[in-house]
């Protein structure tokens, strides 16, 4: 029987340093130190710490299964660390994805984002872990597809006979709390029409037709909807499993070779470029962005992330490449473009996604001072 491995990705908001800016170094010392300590314990097999912007990003591998609550509650007993010492160090937003205060046994509808999935482990398990900020999970929307359903995007689809029955996407309604499952080719149009719609629609993972061998899986939270209020963006995280019968390792990246817009960047209020960017770059400054994306390459083995010689986790820094410079540019001058809109539609989102920022308290202020026409 084949091992089951579980992948589990876990981030949070724990605080930032200037702004809604970058995680500080502190606070990955605290996620070190906690994710060493469960792996001398047992609990997981290997991780791998790291950043997109202001989230701090929680990577474990391990074979207990998803939605376990001790690799939750490893994860809750991290950020509520570092969210203790972000307020010693009166960084800005400390904790501010932490909607709870108790744990319940799973971090899901507590604020962290989740992107979580149990595989049997192939002959070669390559992964690719993605990590957003200033934006949110329907940002993934257009580069799922057009991995896992557009052949003039992904050659394998029409040249790879295992891609030959095409996938199963699974779409959450994010308003009525609904899925559904379509499959493409034969519901590609429906699939479009549905995700085309990236404020409510938002795919939450993505099985082969033919044998429904799980090849992604995003996280979905809508942090507004959990609060009831603005507090931040969704900063989504996505795990995809690529090669062997599966999109190879570039076809998964090309989509990013070009920017595109998605909501989110200053205050959740705006459409933004999302630009895809090496670690180093991982930091968001212009008007809080651009939003940023990393990605990042691993290969699962034997139940762990494989390591080198020194015993750390092999990564791939797949952004960190010039043949996305293109894409770097076109964010650059799309952000500028957008700015000089300043706060007029379309630059701002629509009205119903307003409902969910500060704009309310600006309209309650000035409610008694509107008059009949």
């Amino acid at each position: 029987m084949s091992r089951k491995t579980t992948i589990s990705l876990i981030k949070c908001d724990v605080g930032s340093l200037a702004g809604h800016h970058v995680v500080p170094e502190p606070l990955f010392d605290i996620a070190e130190k906690n994710l060493k300590k469960a792996k001398e314990e047992g609990l997981i097999n290997s991780y791998y710490v790291f950043n997109a912007g202001d989230d701090l990003q929680l990577l474990m591998v391990h074979e207990r299964g998803e939605s376990n609550p001790e690799i939750h509650k490893v994860a809750w007993d991290t950020f509520q660390e570092a969210a203790k010492k972000a307020l010693e160090l009166k960084l800005y937003g400390a904790g501010q994805d932490l909607l709870k205060t108790a744990f319940s046994g799973n971090v899901r509808g507590m604020g962290p984002g989740v992107a979580e999935m149990e595989i049997e482990e192939r002959g070669s398990d390559p992964i690719v872990v993605f990590a957003a900020d200033k934006t949110s999970a329907g940002g993934f929307n257009l580069p799922l597809f057009r991995i896992f359903a557009d052949p003039m995007s992904t050659a394998g689809l029409v040249i790879d006979p295992d891609m030959a029955g095409g996938f199963k996407f699974e779409v959450l309604d994010t308003i009525e709390n609904k899925k559904i499952v379509l499959k493409c080719p034969e519901e590609i149009y429906e699939l479009i029409a549905l995700i085309g719609t990236v404020q409510r629609y938002v795919v939450s993972r993505v099985w082969r037709a033919r044998d429904d061998l799980i090849c992604a899986v995003g996280s979905v939270t809508r942090l507004s909807k959990i609060a009831g209020k603005y507090i931040g963006k969704d900063d989504p995280v996505m795990i995809v499993r690529a090669q062997h019968g599966l999109p190879a390792l570039g076809e998964i990246l090309v989509p990013f070779m070009h920017s595109y817009l998605v909501e989110g960047w200053m205050r959740g209020s705006h459409w933004g470029p999302l630009m895809p960017v090496g670690i180093k770059n991982a930091k968001c400054t212009v008007f809080d962005g651009p939003p940023r994306i990393v990605a990042l390459g691993f290969q699962v083995a034997n139940g762990k992330i494989a390591s080198g010689n020194d015993g750390k986790p092999m990564m791939a820094d797949l952004f960190d490449d010039p043949a996305f410079d293109m894409a770097r540019r076109e964010a650059v001058e799309y952000a500028s473009m957008l700015r000089r809109m300043g706060e007029f539609e379309p630059a701002r989102l629509g009205v119903e996604e307003m409902e969910y920022t500060t704009l309310p308290q600006i309209l309650e202020k000035l409610k008694e001072h509107f008059k009949p026409a």
